[in-house]
Protein backbone atom coordinates (compact mmCIF):
# COMPACT_ATOMS: atom_id res chain seq x y z
CA UNK A 1 0.00 0.00 0.00
CA UNK A 2 1.22 3.49 -0.85
CA UNK A 3 1.74 5.87 2.06
CA UNK A 4 -0.82 8.25 0.57
CA UNK A 5 -3.47 5.52 0.76
CA UNK A 6 -3.07 4.92 4.50
CA UNK A 7 -5.46 7.68 5.75
CA UNK A 8 -8.41 6.35 3.71
CA UNK A 9 -7.55 2.79 4.73
CA UNK A 10 -7.71 3.81 8.39
CA UNK A 11 -11.05 5.57 7.92
CA UNK A 12 -12.58 2.52 6.22
CA UNK A 13 -11.13 0.13 8.81
CA UNK A 14 -12.32 2.13 11.80
CA UNK A 15 -15.82 2.47 10.42
CA UNK A 16 -16.01 -1.29 9.85
CA UNK A 17 -15.00 -1.74 13.49
CA UNK A 18 -17.81 0.48 14.74
CA UNK A 19 -16.58 4.11 14.65
CA UNK A 20 -19.20 6.68 13.67
CA UNK A 21 -16.61 9.35 12.80
CA UNK A 22 -12.95 9.07 11.85
CA UNK A 23 -10.19 11.44 10.78
CA UNK A 24 -6.71 10.23 9.81
CA UNK A 25 -3.88 12.63 8.98
CA UNK A 26 -0.63 11.35 7.46
CA UNK A 27 2.46 13.55 7.74
CA UNK A 28 5.54 12.68 5.69
CA UNK A 29 8.47 14.87 6.69
CA UNK A 30 12.08 15.42 5.71
CA UNK A 31 14.21 17.70 7.89
CA UNK A 32 17.82 18.77 7.77
CA UNK A 33 19.15 20.24 11.02
CA UNK A 34 22.40 22.15 11.43
CA UNK A 35 23.67 22.93 14.92
CA UNK A 36 26.54 25.31 15.54
CA UNK A 37 28.51 26.59 18.53
CA UNK A 38 31.74 28.52 19.04
CA UNK A 39 31.39 29.77 15.44
CA UNK A 40 31.53 26.28 13.95
CA UNK A 41 29.03 23.70 12.71
CA UNK A 42 28.94 20.81 15.18
CA UNK A 43 26.04 18.67 13.96
CA UNK A 44 24.46 18.10 10.55
CA UNK A 45 21.67 15.53 10.31
CA UNK A 46 18.80 14.68 7.99
CA UNK A 47 15.66 13.03 9.35
CA UNK A 48 12.89 11.19 7.49
CA UNK A 49 9.76 10.65 9.56
CA UNK A 50 6.26 9.40 8.78
CA UNK A 51 3.33 9.28 11.19
CA UNK A 52 -0.47 9.21 11.24
CA UNK A 53 -2.67 11.04 13.74
CA UNK A 54 -6.05 9.36 14.21
CA UNK A 55 -9.16 10.71 15.90
CA UNK A 56 -12.37 8.73 16.10
CA UNK A 57 -15.74 8.77 17.76
CA UNK A 58 -18.17 6.01 18.62
CA UNK A 59 -21.10 8.40 18.90
CA UNK A 60 -20.28 10.50 22.02
CA UNK A 61 -17.23 8.42 22.96
CA UNK A 62 -13.89 9.79 21.68
CA UNK A 63 -10.27 8.70 21.43
CA UNK A 64 -7.13 9.74 19.59
CA UNK A 65 -3.68 8.34 18.94
CA UNK A 66 -0.57 8.78 16.83
CA UNK A 67 0.92 5.86 14.87
CA UNK A 68 4.56 5.98 13.80
CA UNK A 69 5.09 2.36 12.74
CA UNK A 70 3.07 2.24 9.55
CA UNK A 71 2.93 -1.47 8.80
CA UNK A 72 -0.58 -2.75 8.06
CA UNK A 73 -0.33 -5.13 11.00
CA UNK A 74 0.50 -2.35 13.44
CA UNK A 75 -2.09 0.02 11.99
CA UNK A 76 -4.83 -2.62 12.33
CA UNK A 77 -3.83 -3.41 15.91
CA UNK A 78 -3.67 0.30 16.82
CA UNK A 79 -7.13 1.03 15.42
CA UNK A 80 -8.65 -2.00 17.14
CA UNK A 81 -7.19 -0.79 20.45
CA UNK A 82 -8.36 2.77 19.79
CA UNK A 83 -11.93 1.59 19.24
CA UNK A 84 -11.80 -0.24 22.58
CA UNK A 85 -10.42 2.86 24.31
CA UNK A 86 -13.13 5.06 22.81
CA UNK A 87 -15.91 2.74 23.93
CA UNK A 88 -14.54 2.73 27.47
CA UNK A 89 -14.30 6.52 27.82
CA UNK A 90 -17.10 8.55 29.44
CA UNK A 91 -19.43 10.04 26.83
CA UNK A 92 -19.03 13.68 25.87
CA UNK A 93 -21.90 16.03 26.61
CA UNK A 94 -22.60 16.58 22.90
CA UNK A 95 -22.10 14.76 19.63
CA UNK A 96 -21.01 16.77 16.60
CA UNK A 97 -20.28 14.75 13.46
CA UNK A 98 -17.21 15.58 11.44
CA UNK A 99 -17.97 18.16 8.73
CA UNK A 100 -19.35 16.81 5.50
CA UNK A 101 -17.22 17.24 2.39
CA UNK A 102 -15.87 17.30 -0.15
CA UNK A 103 -14.58 20.87 0.07
CA UNK A 104 -12.79 23.16 -2.36
CA UNK A 105 -9.37 24.45 -1.33
CA UNK A 106 -7.27 27.40 -2.43
CA UNK A 107 -4.75 25.94 -4.91
CA UNK A 108 -2.13 28.53 -3.88
CA UNK A 109 -2.04 26.90 -0.44
CA UNK A 110 -1.65 23.31 -1.66
CA UNK A 111 1.85 23.54 -3.14
CA UNK A 112 4.84 24.51 -1.01
CA UNK A 113 7.71 26.75 -2.19
CA UNK A 114 11.05 25.10 -2.85
CA UNK A 115 13.38 25.02 0.17
CA UNK A 116 16.89 23.51 -0.05
CA UNK A 117 17.56 20.58 2.25
CA UNK A 118 21.17 19.78 1.36
CA UNK A 119 23.60 20.31 4.21
CA UNK A 120 26.18 22.23 2.15
CA UNK A 121 23.72 24.97 1.18
CA UNK A 122 22.33 25.23 4.71
CA UNK A 123 25.82 25.36 6.20
CA UNK A 124 26.51 28.33 3.93
CA UNK A 125 23.57 30.19 5.47
CA UNK A 126 24.87 29.41 8.95
CA UNK A 127 28.34 30.67 8.09
CA UNK A 128 26.87 33.92 6.71
CA UNK A 129 24.89 34.48 9.91
CA UNK A 130 27.93 33.81 12.10
CA UNK A 131 30.11 36.19 10.05
CA UNK A 132 27.56 39.02 10.38
CA UNK A 133 27.35 38.48 14.15
CA UNK A 134 31.14 38.62 14.49
CA UNK A 135 31.34 41.69 12.24
CA UNK A 136 29.01 43.49 14.68
CA UNK A 137 31.22 42.78 17.68
CA UNK A 138 30.28 39.32 18.92
CA UNK A 139 33.05 37.01 20.07
CA UNK A 140 31.19 33.81 19.21
CA UNK A 141 27.81 32.53 18.05
CA UNK A 142 25.69 29.42 18.50
CA UNK A 143 22.30 28.18 17.41
CA UNK A 144 20.37 25.98 15.00
CA UNK A 145 19.11 26.03 11.44
CA UNK A 146 16.37 23.62 10.38
CA UNK A 147 14.96 23.23 6.88
CA UNK A 148 11.87 21.06 6.43
CA UNK A 149 9.45 19.80 3.84
CA UNK A 150 6.15 18.12 4.72
CA UNK A 151 3.45 16.32 2.84
CA UNK A 152 0.08 16.13 4.59
CA UNK A 153 -2.75 13.83 3.53
CA UNK A 154 -6.08 13.84 5.36
CA UNK A 155 -9.07 11.51 5.06
CA UNK A 156 -12.25 11.68 7.11
CA UNK A 157 -15.56 9.89 7.39
CA UNK A 158 -17.12 13.14 6.13
CA UNK A 159 -15.96 12.19 2.62
CA UNK A 160 -12.92 14.44 2.80
CA UNK A 161 -9.69 13.54 1.11
CA UNK A 162 -7.23 16.41 0.96
CA UNK A 163 -3.49 16.84 0.60
CA UNK A 164 -1.02 19.70 0.77
CA UNK A 165 2.69 20.41 0.99
CA UNK A 166 4.45 22.70 3.45
CA UNK A 167 8.02 23.94 3.75
CA UNK A 168 10.05 26.00 6.18
CA UNK A 169 13.54 27.25 6.91
CA UNK A 170 14.22 28.50 10.44
CA UNK A 171 17.38 29.98 11.91
CA UNK A 172 17.91 30.89 15.56
CA UNK A 173 21.25 32.50 16.41
CA UNK A 174 22.59 33.62 19.76
CA UNK A 175 25.66 35.86 19.82
CA UNK A 176 28.03 36.24 22.78
CA UNK A 177 30.42 38.97 23.85
CA UNK A 178 30.58 37.31 27.28
CA UNK A 179 28.39 34.92 29.25
CA UNK A 180 26.37 37.93 30.47
CA UNK A 181 26.38 39.94 27.23
CA UNK A 182 24.32 38.09 24.64
CA UNK A 183 21.85 38.73 21.85
CA UNK A 184 19.41 36.48 20.03
CA UNK A 185 17.57 36.81 16.73
CA UNK A 186 15.68 34.57 14.31
CA UNK A 187 14.93 34.42 10.62
CA UNK A 188 12.06 32.13 9.67
CA UNK A 189 10.33 31.74 6.32
CA UNK A 190 8.53 29.44 3.94
CA UNK A 191 10.02 31.05 0.84
CA UNK A 192 13.76 31.34 0.37
CA UNK A 193 13.48 34.96 -0.78
CA UNK A 194 12.02 35.84 2.63
CA UNK A 195 14.87 34.18 4.54
CA UNK A 196 17.62 36.52 5.76
CA UNK A 197 20.27 34.80 7.90
CA UNK A 198 22.64 37.77 7.55
CA UNK A 199 20.11 40.12 9.15
CA UNK A 200 19.52 37.70 12.03
CA UNK A 201 23.27 37.42 12.62
CA UNK A 202 23.73 41.19 12.43
CA UNK A 203 20.94 41.85 14.93
CA UNK A 204 22.14 39.20 17.39
CA UNK A 205 25.67 40.60 17.23
CA UNK A 206 24.53 44.21 17.71
CA UNK A 207 22.43 43.32 20.75
CA UNK A 208 25.25 41.28 22.30
CA UNK A 209 27.77 44.10 21.80
CA UNK A 210 25.40 46.69 23.27
CA UNK A 211 24.72 44.38 26.25
CA UNK A 212 28.35 44.42 27.44
CA UNK A 213 28.99 44.93 31.15
CA UNK A 214 25.37 44.67 32.36
CA UNK A 215 24.48 46.01 35.81
CA UNK A 216 21.77 44.67 38.13
CA UNK A 217 18.49 46.38 37.29
CA UNK A 218 16.21 48.01 39.83
CA UNK A 219 12.73 46.48 40.18
CA UNK A 220 9.74 48.72 39.62
CA UNK A 221 7.10 49.77 37.10
CA UNK A 222 8.51 51.19 33.89
CA UNK A 223 7.46 52.24 30.43
CA UNK A 224 8.88 49.44 28.28
CA UNK A 225 9.74 48.84 24.65
CA UNK A 226 9.25 45.15 23.87
CA UNK A 227 11.13 43.83 20.87
CA UNK A 228 9.45 41.43 18.41
CA UNK A 229 10.81 38.33 20.19
CA UNK A 230 9.08 39.42 23.41
CA UNK A 231 5.88 40.84 21.95
CA UNK A 232 5.42 37.74 19.78
CA UNK A 233 5.45 35.66 22.97
CA UNK A 234 2.68 37.80 24.47
CA UNK A 235 0.56 38.06 21.30
CA UNK A 236 0.81 34.34 20.58
CA UNK A 237 -0.60 33.73 24.05
CA UNK A 238 -3.69 35.71 23.02
CA UNK A 239 -3.99 33.58 19.89
CA UNK A 240 -3.49 30.27 21.69
CA UNK A 241 -5.85 31.12 24.57
CA UNK A 242 -8.59 32.22 22.18
CA UNK A 243 -9.14 28.49 21.61
CA UNK A 244 -12.78 27.75 22.48
CA UNK A 245 -11.67 24.50 24.13
CA UNK A 246 -9.43 26.36 26.60
CA UNK A 247 -12.06 29.06 27.12
CA UNK A 248 -14.68 26.43 27.97
CA UNK A 249 -12.21 24.76 30.34
CA UNK A 250 -11.65 28.07 32.12
CA UNK A 251 -7.95 28.00 31.21
CA UNK A 252 -7.94 31.38 29.49
CA UNK A 253 -7.99 35.05 30.44
CA UNK A 254 -10.45 35.58 27.55
CA UNK A 255 -13.41 33.78 29.17
CA UNK A 256 -16.68 35.72 28.73
CA UNK A 257 -14.96 38.55 26.85
CA UNK A 258 -16.44 38.36 23.34
CA UNK A 259 -17.18 41.94 22.16
CA UNK A 260 -15.35 43.28 25.22
CA UNK A 261 -12.26 45.47 25.24
CA UNK A 262 -9.26 43.29 26.06
CA UNK A 263 -6.48 45.50 24.67
CA UNK A 264 -5.59 48.98 23.52
CA UNK A 265 -7.25 50.10 20.28
CA UNK A 266 -3.74 49.97 18.78
CA UNK A 267 -3.86 46.15 18.92
CA UNK A 268 -5.43 44.05 16.15
CA UNK A 269 -4.61 40.33 16.01
CA UNK A 270 -5.58 38.14 13.03
CA UNK A 271 -5.16 34.43 12.39
CA UNK A 272 -4.55 34.21 8.65
CA UNK A 273 -3.42 30.85 7.25
CA UNK A 274 -4.60 31.98 3.79
CA UNK A 275 -1.40 34.02 3.27
CA UNK A 276 0.29 31.86 0.65
CA UNK A 277 4.06 31.52 1.05
CA UNK A 278 4.08 32.20 4.80
CA UNK A 279 5.21 29.81 7.50
CA UNK A 280 1.74 29.03 8.89
CA UNK A 281 -0.12 28.94 5.56
CA UNK A 282 -2.51 26.01 5.42
CA UNK A 283 -5.30 24.98 3.06
CA UNK A 284 -7.42 22.95 5.48
CA UNK A 285 -7.72 22.13 9.16
CA UNK A 286 -7.63 18.72 10.83
CA UNK A 287 -11.32 18.15 10.04
CA UNK A 288 -10.82 18.98 6.36
CA UNK A 289 -12.56 22.35 6.61
CA UNK A 290 -10.97 25.06 4.43
CA UNK A 291 -9.02 27.55 6.52
CA UNK A 292 -10.00 31.21 6.58
CA UNK A 293 -8.89 34.59 7.87
CA UNK A 294 -10.23 35.18 11.39
CA UNK A 295 -9.95 38.51 13.21
CA UNK A 296 -9.43 37.54 16.86
CA UNK A 297 -8.97 41.03 18.31
CA UNK A 298 -9.98 44.13 16.34
CA UNK A 299 -8.80 47.52 17.63
CA UNK A 300 -8.69 46.10 21.13
CA UNK A 301 -12.05 44.28 21.07
CA UNK A 302 -12.22 40.47 21.21
CA UNK A 303 -14.24 39.35 18.17
CA UNK A 304 -14.12 35.57 18.14
CA UNK A 305 -12.87 32.39 19.72
CA UNK A 306 -11.28 29.77 17.48
CA UNK A 307 -13.43 26.70 16.85
CA UNK A 308 -13.58 23.19 15.50
CA UNK A 309 -16.93 21.53 14.80
CA UNK A 310 -17.36 20.27 18.37
CA UNK A 311 -16.69 23.58 20.14
CA UNK A 312 -18.71 25.43 17.49
CA UNK A 313 -21.77 23.33 18.31
CA UNK A 314 -21.29 23.98 22.03
CA UNK A 315 -21.06 27.74 21.47
CA UNK A 316 -23.82 27.87 18.88
CA UNK A 317 -21.59 29.18 16.08
CA UNK A 318 -19.87 27.77 12.99
CA UNK A 319 -16.38 26.33 12.90
CA UNK A 320 -13.63 28.84 12.16
CA UNK A 321 -11.43 26.29 10.37
CA UNK A 322 -9.05 25.92 13.30
CA UNK A 323 -9.33 22.22 14.19
CA UNK A 324 -7.05 20.61 16.05
CA UNK A 325 -9.80 18.08 16.48
CA UNK A 326 -9.51 18.08 20.26
CA UNK A 327 -8.16 21.60 20.81
CA UNK A 328 -8.70 24.27 18.12
CA UNK A 329 -5.72 26.58 17.70
CA UNK A 330 -4.36 29.38 15.48
CA UNK A 331 -2.19 28.67 12.46
CA UNK A 332 -0.55 31.95 11.41
CA UNK A 333 -0.86 35.04 13.60
CA UNK A 334 -0.57 38.56 12.21
CA UNK A 335 -0.41 41.73 14.31
CA UNK A 336 -1.44 44.85 12.42
CA UNK A 337 1.43 47.38 12.34
CA UNK A 338 1.65 50.84 13.87
CA UNK A 339 3.04 53.92 12.16
CA UNK A 340 6.38 54.58 13.84
CA UNK A 341 9.90 53.23 13.61
CA UNK A 342 11.42 51.36 16.58
CA UNK A 343 13.72 54.37 17.09
CA UNK A 344 10.72 56.70 17.31
CA UNK A 345 9.10 54.44 19.90
CA UNK A 346 12.32 54.38 21.92
CA UNK A 347 12.46 58.17 21.78
CA UNK A 348 9.11 58.36 23.60
CA UNK A 349 10.57 56.76 26.75
CA UNK A 350 11.69 59.26 29.38
CA UNK A 351 12.55 56.63 31.97
CA UNK A 352 12.11 52.97 31.07
CA UNK A 353 13.44 49.64 29.84
CA UNK A 354 13.97 48.04 26.42
CA UNK A 355 13.65 44.22 26.42
CA UNK A 356 14.90 42.28 23.39
CA UNK A 357 14.03 38.69 24.34
CA UNK A 358 12.36 36.53 26.99
CA UNK A 359 12.32 32.90 28.05
CA UNK A 360 10.00 30.70 30.11
CA UNK A 361 6.70 32.57 30.10
CA UNK A 362 4.62 30.89 32.81
CA UNK A 363 1.21 31.60 34.31
CA UNK A 364 0.42 31.93 37.96
CA UNK A 365 -3.26 31.97 36.95
CA UNK A 366 -4.51 31.25 33.41
CA UNK A 367 -7.98 32.52 34.26
CA UNK A 368 -6.86 35.98 35.33
CA UNK A 369 -3.82 36.19 33.04
CA UNK A 370 -1.24 36.69 35.80
CA UNK A 371 2.15 35.59 34.44
CA UNK A 372 5.88 36.03 34.65
CA UNK A 373 8.70 35.71 32.15
CA UNK A 374 12.47 36.13 32.28
CA UNK A 375 14.11 38.76 30.03
CA UNK A 376 17.16 37.23 28.39
CA UNK A 377 19.96 38.55 26.22
CA UNK A 378 20.13 42.32 25.84
CA UNK A 379 18.00 44.38 28.26
CA UNK A 380 18.63 48.09 28.49
CA UNK A 381 17.87 51.08 30.69
CA UNK A 382 16.43 53.99 28.71
CA UNK A 383 16.43 57.67 29.75
CA UNK A 384 15.30 60.64 27.68
CA UNK A 385 14.80 58.42 24.66
CA UNK A 386 18.30 56.92 24.65
CA UNK A 387 19.85 53.67 25.88
CA UNK A 388 22.14 54.54 28.78
CA UNK A 389 23.24 51.15 30.12
CA UNK A 390 22.83 47.39 29.91
CA UNK A 391 20.97 45.74 32.79
CA UNK A 392 20.17 42.24 34.03
CA UNK A 393 18.56 40.27 36.89
CA UNK A 394 14.98 41.43 36.33
CA UNK A 395 11.80 39.44 35.72
CA UNK A 396 8.56 40.66 34.13
CA UNK A 397 5.75 39.86 36.59
CA UNK A 398 2.48 41.25 35.32
CA UNK A 399 -0.96 40.52 33.86
CA UNK A 400 -1.71 39.80 30.19
CA UNK A 401 -4.80 41.99 29.97
CA UNK A 402 -3.07 44.85 31.75
CA UNK A 403 -0.13 44.77 29.34
CA UNK A 404 -2.42 44.55 26.31
CA UNK A 405 -4.47 47.52 27.51
CA UNK A 406 -1.27 49.49 28.21
CA UNK A 407 -0.08 49.35 24.57
CA UNK A 408 0.82 52.91 23.58
CA UNK A 409 1.91 52.23 20.00
CA UNK A 410 3.42 49.66 17.65
CA UNK A 411 6.13 49.90 15.01
CA UNK A 412 5.39 49.79 11.31
CA UNK A 413 8.23 47.29 10.78
CA UNK A 414 7.32 43.68 11.57
CA UNK A 415 9.23 40.40 11.81
CA UNK A 416 8.06 36.80 11.56
CA UNK A 417 8.88 35.07 14.83
CA UNK A 418 8.87 31.37 15.61
CA UNK A 419 11.17 29.42 17.90
CA UNK A 420 10.79 27.19 20.94
CA UNK A 421 9.30 29.98 23.07
CA UNK A 422 6.87 31.09 20.31
CA UNK A 423 5.40 28.00 18.64
CA UNK A 424 2.84 29.77 16.43
CA UNK A 425 4.33 31.80 13.54
CA UNK A 426 3.62 35.43 14.47
CA UNK A 427 4.23 38.54 12.36
CA UNK A 428 5.22 40.99 15.06
CA UNK A 429 6.10 44.68 15.50
CA UNK A 430 7.91 46.36 18.37
CA UNK A 431 5.45 47.37 21.12
CA UNK A 432 5.64 50.37 23.42
CA UNK A 433 3.89 49.61 26.73
CA UNK A 434 3.06 52.46 29.13
CA UNK A 435 3.76 50.42 32.26
CA UNK A 436 5.28 46.98 32.87
CA UNK A 437 6.05 45.54 36.30
CA UNK A 438 9.64 44.32 36.75
CA UNK A 439 10.65 42.29 39.81
CA UNK A 440 14.02 41.03 40.97
CA UNK A 441 15.30 37.79 39.42
CA UNK A 442 18.52 35.87 39.86
CA UNK A 443 19.87 34.60 36.53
Amino acid sequence: MKLSEIPQYIVDLARRLGATDVAAKLVESQRTMIRFSNNEVTVSKTFFENSVDVFLMVEKHRAATSISTLSLKNIKKSIENLIKVAKSTPPADIYAPLPKGPFTYNPELIKAPEIPLDADTLTGYVESAIKCALDKGAERAAGTLTASRFKVALATSGEVYASEEKASIELSIRAFVSELATGQAVSVASRLEDFNPEEAGRMAGEIAKAASNPKPGEPGKYMALLGPMVFADIASQVGALSSAFLVEAGQSFLVDKINSEVASEKFTLIDDPTLAGTLGARAFDDEGVPTRRNIIVERGVLKTYLHNSITAKKFGVETTGNAGIIVPHPWNLVIEPGGKSPEELLAEIDDGIYVTNDWYLRYQNYRTGDFSTIPRDGMFRVRNGEIVESIRELRISDNMLRILRNIVDLSRSRTWIRWWEVEIPTLTPYALISEVNFTKSRM
